[in-house]
């Protein structure tokens, strides 16, 4: 029988936060100060009666408990809450309670943090009104942007698919649209511009040309050096290369043998010895008896020197198969050091690597994740301690352009910090940090180019708009303006029921980018104009703030003559009439 502990009375809160991570606490505090909710809480703590504070002042109530269960739940009335979310360290346990409480409370809106997103789409199906988020995934582009010295990221991913922010200059491939014509400064951007061919800022599925002629090519290439290098310093590892330098001696002490009992001049001696390694070697009884050894010698010797070459290459491919990771043996420069490949580390790396950034890890094991990673990036790894000098001198960090600290603790990245600046005081130093206050702190005091918290304002923001059922995905600042991703579903009834998707788009408002047909969990990019639009669609735009409550109101399913949705009378959740009438929802200014 689990434990339960009121710290303040539960009294009927609209929503619910499970987790036992300080996440849980930040969101429940988010949700009731920027959004003026009433939040239940349900803490499991490593450590029993270690709960965090919350403001007095707050509408948070918290509910200490051992385990996540029906009586849990039903003490926190998670039945009757519009939303829940799961945000424990255990995604198993997160899915599971997710479970419990469909069964609770099917009309729910459930938000299950996940750290494997490629089984995001297949949890989402299970549910029906569900959404699946990694906040490693949203924080890993900001510590990608800080590292390559940009203010804001220039890749987000949307429904599986990365998109990029680029300049026309730039020649970018594959655009989806323009996003701003920037050309006036005094006037401000111009969001989605009518005339596509008047934006200076677009939105394409691949980076721009001019960042991957010279460096993703220069690293592809230095990729394939660098791979013929690791395989040839595989050849020269173990056993073998003693046996091959056993042979090669017998070889060249027979030629000199051969020459001086035979009489021949040392580049005739050399000339025959070849021809008995090809096996053309060809008997001169005339030779005297001294000579006849030495070529009997270096033929017999010669016999075990192809076999042994071709065993050393052979042995080298294998071991490079079977253990595809490779250590940094020789010098590098201009790369970016990633310290620790755990969750965060690893997307950091791989999103680098996607850039054309050379990259090169530093973790303390060799786990499945940094070999498969080492597999598919070919990106080298240092093992080792990170917060030691002489590991991060063994990944270069004195000719690197940046350290990233990612690992799972505080103290760690900082030590990893003040050890990249004894190493060299300029690098760029981009740490990890969980906790706000520690880390202003360390900001003020290291003098850190970046400090980026996983459990940051972003990721607290993006849990909070999953719980209230925004739509939005992702969101890109313009200068002083920001322009929204959002996902939109098509209701039954809507304006842009049965209409072509050629007519959901408005210039300087919104635009249409994917299309999900119904009962589908890909999306289809670019759609075709003609595509007709049916219940149980949903868009992906980029759109303004105001475009964006337009798009809802043609989307929505219309209102009956009391102001209610037509989908709440019929028994169906209407979220969206709501939101009509009173718009979306503004933040409060922190």
């Amino acid at each position: 029988m689990p434990s339960i502990r009121r710290h303040r009375a539960i009294s009927g809160g609209h929503l619910v936060v499970c987790g036992d991570t300080v996440l849980a606490f930040r969101l429940a505090i988010e949700l009731s100060a920027q959004y003026d909710q009433d939040v239940n809480v349900i803490f499991s703590p490593k450590v029993p009666g270690r709960v965090p504070k919350v403001p007095p002042s707050s509408r948070v109530r918290v509910l200490e408990a051992t385990a996540l269960n029906e009586e849990v739940l039903q003490v926190a009335r998670a039945g009757s809450a519009r939303a829940v979310a799961f945000v424990g360290a255990d995604e198993n346990d997160n899915i599971d309670a997710a479970l419990r409480v469909q069964e609770l409370n099917p009309g729910a809106r459930l938000v299950i943090r996940m750290s494997d997103m490629t089984l995001g789409p297949w949890i989402v199906s299970l549910f029906d009104n569900c959404a699946a988020l990694s906040d490693a995934a949203m924080a890993a582009p900001f510590l990608v942007a800080a590292a390559l010295g940009h203010e804001q990221p220039r890749r987000i991913v949307v429904a599986g698919r990365a998109l990029h922010v680029v300049e026309r200059k730039d020649r970018p491939e594959q655009v989806l649209c323009g996003l701003a014509d920037t050309s006036d400064p005094d006037g401000g951007p111009r969001l989605l511009p009518a005339d596509q061919e008047r934006a200076d800022l677009l939105l394409a599925t691949a980076p721009a040309i001019a960042g991957r002629t010279f460096r993703h090519r220069l690293h592809r290439l230095w990729n394939r050096t660098v791979t013929h290098r690791d395989a040839l310093a595989l050849v020269f590892r173990g056993p073998l290369p003693k046996v091959l330098s056993v042979l090669m001696v017998a070889v060249a002490v027979g030629s000199i043998a051969l020459g001086v009992a035979a009489g021949y001049r040392f580049p005739q001696a050399v000339y025959l010895v070849l021809l008995d390694i090809a096996g053309a070697a060809t008997p001169d009884l005339t030779l005297n008896s001294a000579a006849k050894v030495a070529q009997t010698a270096v033929t017999l010797a010669s016999l075990g020197l192809v076999p042994a070459v071709t065993a050393a290459f052979v042995d080298a491919r294998f071991r490079a198969r079977v253990d595809p990771v490779r250590r940094l043996t020789y010098p590098i420069s201009g790369h970016v050091v990633v310290v620790g490949l755990g969750e965060l580390g690893l997307r950091v790396a791989s999103q680098l690597a996607d850039l054309g950034v050379l990259v090169v890890g530093v973790d303390t094991g060799e786990g499945a994740a940094s070999r498969d990673l080492a597999r598919r990036a070919r990106i080298p790894i240092v093992f080792g301690d990170g917060t030691r000098r002489e590991t991060l001198k063994d990944a270069w960090v004195q000719t690197s352009r940046a350290v990233i600290a990612a690992t799972g603790h505080d103290i760690s990245n900082v030590k990893v910090g003040v050890q990249a600046r004894a190493i060299r005081a300029d690098v760029r130093v981009v740490l990890r940090l969980t906790d706000d206050d520690f880390a202003s702190r360390v900001y003020r005091r290291l003098d850190a180019d970046r400090v980026v918290g996983t459990m940051s304002s972003i990721t607290v923001s993006a849990f909070a708009r999953a719980m209230l059922d925004r739509q939005v995905l992702a969101t890109i600042p313009v200068g002083r303006k920001v322009m929204l991703i959002a996902d939109v579903p098509i209701e039954p009834g809507s304006a842009l029921d049965g209409r072509p998707v050629s007519e959901a788009g408005e210039p300087e408002r919104y635009r249409v980018l994917a299309v999900r047909p119904r009962g589908r969990m890909d999306h289809e990019w670019n759609p075709e104009d003609g595509y007709v639009l049916t219940p149980g669609d949903s868009l992906v735009v980029v759109a303004t703030r105001d475009g964006l409550r337009r798009l809802l109101a043609r989307s929505g399913a219309p209102t009956s003559p009391d102001g209610r949705d037509r989908a709440v009378s019929s028994g169906k959740p209407g979220r969206l009439g709501a939101i009509l009438r009173r718009g979306l929802p503004r933040r409060r200014g922190r």
